[in-house]
């Protein structure tokens, strides 16, 4: 552990906060492995004042940045990708040591970082606008994309790393400035990518306050940035609650938002269902990060003439996962981050019990030797019905709750019977089923996938929700254009001054 963090620059106290200088007077928080409960280091947490110095500094840099050309902004880019190829194996180990995440998850959202670069460089030539026809004789009409400003990144601590490429590769290549306030039980991950993007700053010479960093308690540094009238873009993501007062603070002073909230994703598993690929989509879905994934497949609706088949295979599927040390390469599964995350599991199965629920397996606490830290517990696969009210919400934790059904409109009814919209799945080989799922009375979700789980998004497609996820998207496709400012520009180039709508103005 030692070595990685020496490697990354990870001092055994660290300021938390960075707009081209590091800063960090207030309380020092420790990063607590969730492995076994070891302190890796401590951040001093900035205050309100150092807030304030690093937001004026990063919109500075913001404006400089802006006048850069876009292509030239992607090549900065891709030189942080690769910058992030070189450190791969070790941002990994460090994602692994401080969230909990297997080590090949780890290095998988470092993967996702150099994806979303490489994606974003390409992107830096392709800001397009439209040309659009006038009304108006001897008139031109078009739009154009500009820089927004600085963007505000509020992520979680079971992406640590990836969520903030996400917005911070795009809104570079856009011309935007990011602050990020990264998750207090996580701070390590979010000064090694800090470093690691102000080296490549200032090997082009350019202001690293565009990448500027707050760690800080939400009630007074979150509560400052999303009241920050000098960030007019907030990407938050976490839970269903947070979101709630992000956009109610942000919306108050018409400001944007990209809400990547509270998953309750669901996979449909027909009678013409390849039982092999649901069953491994279903593990890693489930069990994956410990459950600790937003797109973590929560419920499995089964439909009645395969559930028992279904639910034996599954179950032996579970008693295979290795349980354990994530960064020993055997083990499937980590621990929960925190002590709140197992007592929060704990009460969900008690709640579910009491509304009728039945555990077919798992849910227990682990101790011993093996399981130093108080953290470690077997995936859960429970009995339930669609309207529990614990199946109504997003329990963190890795809890799969089984539901059988008849008809396919009764699955579709029952997988979209709940406030929240993110990512969902139907295991079939029959070809109606699956464009009925696919269909506009079909999945309610941003994701809809056939034959693949409601885990691992790609960069490439937008990632987002709707109903109480937030309904914002991040990553690919054209959701470029949240970070940046529309226009619509006219130009008359007659001697004439026609007005639209044929109106007529005086002589």
């Amino acid at each position: 552990m030692k070595d990685v963090l020496r490697k990354l620059g990870i001092d055994p106290v660290s300021p938390g906060g960075f707009c081209g200088e590091w800063l960090g007077s207030g309380g020092e928080i420790k990063s607590i492995t969730p492995i076994d409960g070891s302190t890796l280091a401590s951040v001093k947490q900035v205050t309100p004042e150092e807030y304030e110095r690093i937001s004026a500094r990063a919109h500075e840099a913001f404006l400089k940045w802006r006048t850069v050309p876009a292509p030239i902004r992607g090549q900065l880019v891709r030189d942080l990708g690769n910058a992030l190829r070189a450190v791969k194996a070790e941002l990994g180990a460090l994602v692994t040591m401080e969230m909990g995440k297997i080590r090949a998850e780890g290095e998988g959202e470092v993967q996702e970082m150099i994806d979303i670069c490489d994606f974003a460089t390409g992107l830096s030539r392709q800001l397009y606008g439209l040309t659009m026809h006038s009304e108006r004789p001897g008139h031109r009409m078009y739009e154009q994309w500009h820089p927004l400003g600085v963007v505000g990144v509020i992520s979680a601590f079971n992406f640590p790393v990836a969520v903030w490429s996400w917005n911070a590769a795009i809104a570079a290549a856009c011309g935007d400035a990011v602050l990020w306030k990264p998750s207090s039980q996580t701070p390590l991950t979010g000064i090694a990518c800090t470093k690691i993007a102000a080296k490549v700053c200032e090997a082009y010479n350019v202001d690293p306050a565009i990448f500027s960093m707050v760690v800080g308690p939400g009630s007074t540094v979150g509560e400052q940035l999303i009241g920050d009238r000098r960030i007019p873009l907030v990407s938050a993501t976490g839970s269903c609650r947070m979101g709630y007062r992000v956009g109610e603070v942000v919306g108050n002073r018409l400001g944007r938002t990209i809400l990547e909230l509270g998953g309750n994703n669901a996979i449909i598993v027909s009678q013409h269902a390849d039982m092999d690929m649901a069953i491994r989509a279903t593990l890693f879905g489930a069990v994956g990060t410990a459950g600790q994934r937003c797109t973590s497949t929560r419920r499995i609706i089964v439909q009645d003439s395969v559930r028992d088949q279904f639910t034996d295979r599954l179950i032996a599927a579970y008693k295979q996962v290795r349980i354990g040390n994530p960064l020993e390469p055997q083990t499937l599964m980590g621990p929960l981050v925190k002590q709140g995350a197992i007592d929060d599991m704990m009460e969900a199965l008690k709640r579910l019990k009491h509304e009728g629920g039945e555990v077919l397996y798992g849910g227990e606490k682990l101790s011993g030797d093996a399981y130093p830290g108080g953290l470690y517990v077997t995936p859960c696969i429970a009995a339930a019905k669609n309207e529990y009210k614990i199946v109504q919400e997003e329990t963190f934790a890795p809890i799969l709750y089984l539901i059988s059904y008849g008809t396919l409109e009764e699955a579709i009814a029952l997988h979209n019977g709940v406030p929240q919209g993110l990512s969902s799945a139907i295991f079939t080989t029959n070809l109606l089923e699956a464009e009925q799922f696919l269909s506009h009375a079909g999945s309610d979700c941003g994701i809809a996938n056939v034959n693949i789980g409601t885990s691992g998004a790609e960069i490439g497609g937008a990632f987002g929700g709707e109903k109480e996820t937030g309904g914002g998207r991040e990553s690919g496709s054209d959701s470029w254009k949240a970070y940046m400012r529309r226009q619509t520009n006219t130009i008359n180039w007659s001697t004439e001054l026609p007005l639209a709508q044929g109106i007529k103005f005086g002589d």
